[in-house]
């Protein structure tokens, strides 16, 4: 019906434009709400996923910490004595467990979070980096041990070809977290300790393939030094074998004594100040070769004989064992058996240093029967290890002590290892060329009565540096005793006593090295020593040497006064490995 009046008619207009603009309010708020429900939905789904995300992390964070922790027991109880063979399953399974749980893309995303990430990161590192030391190589090796089948080094070259480049590469990246100032006190702890042991075996398992021959054949020569007649490295180098390393199967390629040797003749040049401290003959008999307290200089010598007088075979490294070694590796081995005579931890040294005398004459036996068991006492003992047969901890312990003092010595033509040799202190037999890490003093003792008497030889040595004025004072005495009576020395067999002077005296020299940077201020002498050739500069240290003819029952000492200006590190003692270990005393006031 028609508006009665135009009054009418606009309300009636203004109604039906209000509610078609109602209900185009209506139809826009419904859209708006479902967004909003739809942002809500998403955010409280993400909140849920991130919750999800941390508790998946925290759980995997927890599995990490718990492998860690059993990976650090075992080493620990491995510290402590236990059994390696023992210990490495539960090593390896913590070490799995924890790069397991390390090794995850949560993990991965949550390491870009900034500080907490850095230490996540640090935490994997470490993991996986035990991981390949642990179960990459060492559980492997320990099953091999126990299989039977032998030949282990050739077995285990793969498995560290394998691990070498994953050992670099993780070492690289360790050094890098480990630079971050985020890192948590154990987390940071953690890293320094695996970085560390990953930066020394890094280099070590990179190199060894190509030490192991797995390239191209690689041949050595074992340098047998017998401390019963004393030489500064440690005694004279009268037997030697040429192992060859070919994939990892070491065999024994020939063998030498030093009447296989042509003497008299000199085999390289000699520096003019060894000539001078050691005499014309040093350089011209391979057994004088220890001479000089420089192993890659005697290492080079006895090569240089070895291929003049044996045969052209390529020598790639020299490596020295005396019997004192020997006897600490037998408790890795086990005893052996060599012509009817059984040889063991206890008794080893005994055998082959002061025994053999008495059961073979040397000078009047035309077989040379103390030189074919000395061969015979090389072999057994290389067959043992080559095979795998040894205790490993007691091995680590055996090798570990005799570089320490001395007894095991190595070279490598090869100058990336040699490299890694010249830094690893006293199986280089290289003294320190300056005073940074520690001041070395060297003390050696050499036996110039072609004899075998320092089997009874008693040594001992005090050195004491103090600083006083912005001078460093160094004062060094060695003692020399001969313990065995007169009437006992003269029942002793013709080839223990003096070749020249039987058993009336022993011709003994002391040759003190003097730090790097130090000068002689003074000498003294008892017991009959005295001072000889003095004035002399070798491995660039003043050296003063002394001399005594030492007699049945008697005694000797040497004392020797250095002074030098500079920086000087803590005070340390390196002297010949003797057949009884010299009692050395060690007194700094400077540190």
């Amino acid at each position: 019906m028609a508006p009665e009046t135009r009054r009418d008619a606009r309300e009636a207009a203004a109604r039906a434009a209000t509610g078609r603009s109602g209900e185009a309010e209506t139809g826009a708020a419904k859209p708006r709400a479902s967004r909003r429900r739809i942002v809500g939905r998403v955010i409280v789904a993400l909140v849920i996923l991130i919750l999800v995300l941390a508790v998946w992390l925290v759980v995997k964070v927890l599995i990490a910490k718990n492998g860690l922790e059993s990976a650090q027991a075992a080493v620990t109880s491995i510290q402590k004595g236990e059994n390696v063979a023992d210990a490495i399953p539960r090593l390896a399974s913590g070490a799995g467990d924890a790069a397991g749980a390390a090794n995850d893309p949560v993990w991965r995303m949550a390491e870009m979070i900034p500080a907490a990430g850095d230490n996540l990161r640090g935490v994997r590192l470490a993991a996986e980096t035990l991981d390949v030391f642990a179960n990459g190589v060492g559980r492997p090796v320990f099953e091999m041990q126990d299989d039977g089948k032998g030949n282990i080094l050739s077995r285990a070259l793969p498995l560290i070809e394998s691990a070498a480049p994953k050992i670099t590469k993780l070492s690289a990246e360790l050094e890098q977290v480990a630079s971050s100032g985020d890192l948590i006190g154990p987390v940071r702890r953690g890293v320094d300790q695996v970085s560390e042991v990953a930066d020394g075996a890094g280099p070590i398992f990179a190199l060894l393939p190509k030490l192991l021959g797995a390239q191209e054949k690689q041949n050595y020569l074992l340098v047998f030094q017998n401390n019963a007649e004393a030489l500064p490295l440690g005694g004279s180098s009268a037997s030697q074998t040429l192992i060859s390393a070919d994939k990892g199967n070491l065999d024994i390629a020939g063998q030498a004594s030093s009447g296989s040797f042509v003497e008299g003749k000199s085999v390289e040049d000699v520096s003019e100040s060894a000539k001078t401290l050691y005499g014309d003959r040093y350089g011209s008999y391979i057994n004088l070769a220890p001479s000089q307290p420089d192993w890659p200089g005697a290492a080079k010598m006895v090569k240089a004989f070895w291929n003049r007088d044996i045969d052209d075979t390529h020598i790639d490294g020299v490596i020295s064992v005396d019997p004192v070694a020997l006897q600490r590796i037998l408790r890795a081995t086990g005893p052996i058996e060599v012509d009817g005579k059984t040889l063991d931890d206890k008794n080893a040294v005994k055998t082959l240093l002061s025994d053999v005398y008495e059961w073979w004459n040397p000078y009047t036996d035309p077989d040379l029967k103390s030189d074919a068991f000395f061969a015979g006492v090389a072999s057994a003992v290389f067959g043992k290890i080559a095979g795998g047969d040894f205790n490993v901890k007691d091995m680590a312990w055996a090798v570990s002590d005799s570089i320490e003092t001395g007894s095991i010595l190595a070279w490598s033509e090869d100058a990336d290892a040699q490299k890694i040799i010249a830094g690893s202190g006293r199986i280089s037999g290289i003294l320190p060329r300056d005073n940074k890490a520690e001041t070395v003093n060297g003390v050696f003792f050499r036996n110039v009565s072609a004899s075998k008497i320092d089997y009874y030889t008693k040594t001992k040595v005090d050195s004491t540096m103090s600083c006083a004025n912005g001078v460093t004072t160094l004062t060094t005495t060695a003692t020399v005793s001969l313990d065995i009576s007169q009437a006992d020395a003269e029942a002793l067999p013709t080839y223990v006593q003096s070749r020249a002077h039987g058993a009336a005296y022993f011709g003994t020299q002391v040759y003190m090295y003097a730090p790097p940077g130090m000068e002689l201020d003074s000498a003294e002498t008892t017991g009959g020593a005295s001072t000889f050739r003095t004035g002399n500069v070798d491995l660039g240290r003043v050296v003063e040497p002394f001399q005594a003819r030492l007699r049945p029952g008697k005694t000797f000492s040497v004392t020797a006064t250095f002074t030098g200006k500079g920086d000087f590190g803590p005070l340390s003692v390196w002297s010949t490995p003797m057949i009884h270990a010299t009692k050395t005393t060690v007194t700094d006031t400077c540190h």
